[in-house]
């Protein structure tokens, strides 16, 4: 992809030239309304989102952290904009264990991860029935007073399920059976510790590379993974892990891997893993979880809770004398992201500052609404509005529009400890806690 930096525009002077005949002037004024049109296209193509999106699927799948372009949104349409009283039809539901690792849905089958006893599965079901198709141990069980279990959510690539268990063990499996493909001990590889609370960041392809947030170490801290073999492709950066899970973007003619890590802001080259620039973002404990939020063409969210200086900002990316860098364009405490993430639509954010759900205008920091109820609960998009999952179970759909919050729709569809976000896929959303995963129909024709 291309920035409007690249194209260039060439006019010459037209004194002393010769008027053309009628028919020249037609075939250059259609060729000039031809040319329109497909500059018209080309910017339109240069608005489309820039984030990498999960190859090898198609727009319905919901394949990895955060859906088909990673940024929390639905390609879907034909949403149902109401429910029954009794809440949205439950197409079934399947017995499941502690744990926070969402859910990817890609060629029929939906994959998570839990623990049961002392150990640590990832696992496969029909996505249609719920029935569980195969599950295979990852790891020990993690035990964490803020929570047991894996936090990772699979990712899924042609014939490929890749995931982390808690304890940093990376693996990549064959998407139908379950079958070992190549796997590492990223505390053994690496040689270092995982972070306090689990390991948590959900990796991300790109090209032929599987990108890893590391462990900390010394030029280790970003890793990079052939995706078919395993072998370790490059390395990079040094800073305390953090806990959220990178991007993929395009911006100012780069495509830019984003790294949210313990204490800072890293972009690197998704080839390489050279750094364009890094941005200081400190907090109490490295608690930085939130995923990255890009803002096209050149700008990025960030939120975090507990922070040092402000718990929100928007940085827009630029190049100064060949450099690439960050400068904020604005900070305050308006959105502080706990574990959940936000997402963008035409400029406004939403997403929940602590215990509030919240829209914010991206382009200048102000707030246009807030709405208790949802604890500290995560929200995905689709079809022009907002499905909001509240810690305790409660589902809400929501008019994604800054005037208001106008709520559609409301339902009790799960109990217990909700911290998982939602996932949609073909119509259906899928949804767990720390005893269940369940599937609900939300399109007409489902």
């Amino acid at each position: 992809m291309f920035g409007f930096d690249e194209l260039k525009l060439v006019f010459h002077p037209s004194e002393n030239r010769r008027q053309p005949r009628p028919t020249t002037l037609f075939l250059m004024k259609t060729t000039k309304f031809i040319s329109a049109i497909s500059l018209a296209a080309i910017f339109a193509w240069q608005n489309l989102p820039a984030q990498a999106p999960a190859r090898n699927h198609t727009s319905h799948d919901w394949p990895q952290w955060r859906g088909p372009q990673r940024d929390g949104k639905s390609l879907e349409t034909g949403l149902l904009k109401t429910w029954p009283q009794e809440g949205p039809k439950v197409v079934w539901r399947s017995p499941l264990g502690e744990g926070y690792s969402g859910i990817a849905i890609a060629n029929g089958l939906a994959y998570t991860m839990y623990d049961e006893g002392n150990d640590e599965y990832l696992a496969c079901f029909d996505a249609k029935t719920g029935k569980r198709q195969w599950r295979v141990r990852t790891d020990r069980k993690f035990r964490n007073s803020w929570g047991n279990g894996p936090r990772v959510t699979p990712l899924v690539e042609g014939e490929m399920v890749y995931t982390l268990s808690a304890h940093a063990k990376l693996y990549a499996r064959n998407a139908k059976s379950g079958a070992p493909v190549w796997q590492h001990d990223l505390v053994t590889k690496l040689n270092d510790e995982p972070p306090d609370l689990g390991y948590s960041n959900s990796p991300i392809i790109e090209g032929d590379l599987l990108l890893v947030t590391g462990l900390g170490s010394a030029n280790r801290s970003l890793v990079a993974f052939n995706k078919n073999t395993g072998e370790l492709v490059w390395s990079s950066h040094h800073d305390h892990p953090g806990y959220s899970s990178p991007i993929v973007v395009t911006a100012l003619g780069l495509r830019q891997a984003v790294f949210f890590t313990g204490t800072e802001i890293a972009s690197v080259s998704p080839d390489d893993g050279k750094i364009f620039w890094r941005h200081s973002w400190r907090t109490d404990s490295y608690e930085n979880v939130a995923t990255p939020v890009f803002i096209f063409p050149d700008k990025l969210f960030f939120s975090s809770a507990h922070p040092k200086d402000a718990g929100a900002a928007v940085l827009q990316m630029k190049i100064d004398n060949g450099a690439a860098g960050v400068t904020p364009v604005w900070k305050s405490n308006v959105m502080q992201h706990h574990f959940s993430s936000s997402v963008v639509h035409e400029n406004f954010l939403y997403g929940t500052d602590r215990y509030i759900l919240k829209c914010v205008d991206s382009r200048t920091g102000e707030q246009k609404w807030q709405q208790r109820g949802f604890g500290e609960g995560s929200l995905i998009f689709v079809d022009g509005h907002l499905l909001v999952l509240g810690t305790s179970g409660n589902l809400a759909l929501v008019e994604a529009t800054p005037a208001a919050y106008l709520e559609r729709a409301r339902a009790q569809v799960l109990n217990g400890k909700c911290y998982t976000a939602p996932a949609l896929a073909h119509g259906r959303l899928y949804l767990r806690n720390e005893s269940e995963i369940m599937c609900i129909a939300l399109n007409a024709n489902n």
